[in-house]
Formats: C-alpha cells, structure tokens, sequence
C-alpha cells in the first residue's frame, strides 16, 4: 500500500458533513487495516449525531472519523493478529469494548461499559473513509456469497434486527407487526419472513416506504398508520399479532406495537431514543404480553445471521434506494435524513 493519506468524513452537527483528509494508519498489536468496501448510515447517526450532538456515554460522538457499518478487505495485519491474513473480505462488528467484562465474554460488546469501549464512527475511526483501522475480534469473515454491501448491513442495521426476531422467536404460528417500515423495519420484514412468520404485517408514516416494503416482498400488508388499528383488527380477527417489533423509535408506534400485540403476544423495541407512557395494566399485566428491549446484536448472532443469509439466499443490499461516492456524503446523509429512501450507503470503488 502506498497512500500516505486518506479521505474521510466527520460530522460536526447542525446537519452538516465535513470532509477531511488525514493520515492512513498502521496497524499495531491485534489490529488490521481494512481498505473499506461500503459504509453505510445508519438512524443513529442520524439521530445523535448528524442533527446535532446529543450523545453521552456510549453515545458520546469525540469528532472522529464516521460510520459505523462498514465492510471491507484486509490489507495489512498487525503483530498477534492470528486469524486474518491480507485479501480476507471481512464484516465488522462495529463496537471494540475491554474483552474481560462480562458483556464482551459474551459476545455483546455493545453492553460494555469499560472507559476502553469504543464504538467506530463514535470514539474511534468509522468507515467513511478509505482504509479503517479495526480491532481484528471484531471481524468475522464476509462469506463469498454476500456482497460488501450486504456486510455493510449486516454489521448493525441486520443484526439489530435479527436480535430482536431472536428475542420474539417467530414462527408460522406467529403474524408479525413491524411498526417503523426505514431500513430496520424492512430488515426486520425480509428475515422475519426467512424464518417463516406470517403474515407479516408493516405500518408506517411515509407512503414511499410502504410501497417499497410491498416492493420488495418484505411485508405481506403494508399499512398507513391512520388506518392502522382498524387494518390490524380485520387482518387478525381482532386478536391482534402474536408477535410485534419496533423499530422506528417513536413513541405512537411503540404505542401501536403494543395495543395491536395478542394476549400472550411478544413485544420488542429495538428503535433508539424517545419515551413511551402507556396504561401498564391494560396493555402489558392483563394481556400477559412479553416486553423486549433489544440493543444491537452479538459477534455470535452476527456470525449466525452472516451463515443464515448465505443458506437463505438472501441479500440485505436489496434494501439498498441509494448509493454515493465518499465524495458525495454530503447528499448521502442529506437523503437518508429526509425519512423517505430505504438504506443509503456510500460504496468504494473496488
């Protein structure tokens, strides 16, 4: 490799990109350096990070270089790396926390609460830029079926979904609610159905996202949220779902996931932010109904899901409304903040 610096992007706030060009780093102990393939955006970064800093803690954004969804191949392997070599096509699982706590024995490094966490594209280098310096646990291979893309996706927005279906276990027993129909939502749509869930039922505020989820066969019904209860009720005989999932963040759709989900249902959240009020008795006590909250994924599930796919034939990037050169992330970010595409993602010339 011979470049001594690279492009990327930062995000300043006040809905803005900045574009920077700084040194390509050298892996050291455990690390490799991956020249990145895609890096997609996701809600969160949108949401804590684009708009405005509003993050602390794990979500404390320190002006470092964005995106935490990449994929890419490794071109150079640092000392004590044992598992990767040069030419690998690898996912990564987008947190490096401590390695000891109990959180990351388990393969939930998002659940770290170490000071030494650090999330990429948040305390410690993203992918939107060229090469990306990871920790080499936080890779799994990229199986040869799937695209870089399709690993940009796994790598947050997928996992977070299949976290929560494995929370719910869907089955053809169940009709699924998925209130939130943006790139989570159709994730959730797409492997909901892989694991036989039906009918699978979509809500959401934007026509566009409706028709798209209808587009790609993610959702049996898609339904507009003013005419959601009643939609719902005539679809279930007024039973409502077995199993429902947000993934929009919202308070009215969490809401709505709740009083549409069947006594003895599964509820989970997974969209971020917000606060919900609801009457506990009535919607949750009474009904027995089972409540979720569902942050991210592990490295195991990711693996799991990576091997799913392949055997599936199913590929994320389908969710894919539009793509951007790294030169253009500035529109990259202005569309996947306008709430009506599917997943955006800024792909590199291989």
């Amino acid at each position: 490799m011979t470049a001594a610096t690279m492009r990327g992007v930062v995000l300043p706030g006040n809905s803005t990109v900045k574009h920077v060009t700084v040194p390509v780093p050298e892996p050291g102990h455990g690390l490799v350096l991956l020249a990145v393939k895609a890096s997609s955006i996701c809600g969160s970064d949108l949401r804590a990070i684009y708009r405005e800093h509003l993050g602390h803690g794990a979500e404390a954004y320190q002006g470092v270089i964005a995106g935490h969804e990449p994929c890419g191949q490794v071109v150079a392997v640092g000392p004590g790396c044992r598992r990767l070599q040069e030419g690998d096509r690898v996912v990564v699982y987008h947190i490096a926390g401590c390695g000891v706590c109990d959180e990351c024995r388990h393969g939930y490094m998002i659940g770290c609460t170490s000071p030494s966490r650090a999330a990429y594209g948040w305390q410690r280098d993203g992918g939107h830029a060229e090469y990306l310096l990871a920790e080499e646990v936080t890779c799994l291979p990229l199986p040869d079926e799937l695209t870089y893309v399709d690993g940009a996706l796994v790598s947050c927005g997928f996992g977070t979904a299949y976290e929560g279906l494995l929370r719910l276990r869907p089955s053809g027993r169940d009709r699924l609610l998925i209130t939130g129909l943006g790139p989570v939502g159709l994730a959730a749509g797409m492997l909901a159905k892989a694991l036989g869930a039906g009918p699978v039922i979509g809500t959401d505020l934007a026509a566009d996202r409706l028709a798209k989820a209808l587009e790609l066969g993610v959702v049996d019904h898609a339904v507009p949220v003013d005419d959601a209860a009643a939609a719902i009720a005539e679809l279930t005989d007024g039973r409502g779902c077995e199993a429902s999932i947000d993934c929009s963040g919202s308070g009215a759709a969490r809401l709505l996931a709740l009083e549409n989900t069947r006594t003895w249902g599964r509820c989970a959240f997974v969209g971020e932010g917000g606060s919900i009020t609801f009457p506990v008795s009535d919607l949750l006590v009474h009904k027995q109904v089972s409540l979720h909250g569902s942050w991210v994924t592990s490295l195991r599930h990711m693996a799991e899901l990576l091997e799913h796919l392949t055997r599936w034939g199913l590929h994320p990037e389908r969710t894919v409304t539009d793509r951007f050169p790294l030169v253009d992330a500035d529109e990259a970010y202005r569309t996947a903040d306008g709430g009506r595409s599917g997943k955006v993602c800024i792909v590199f010339e291989e």
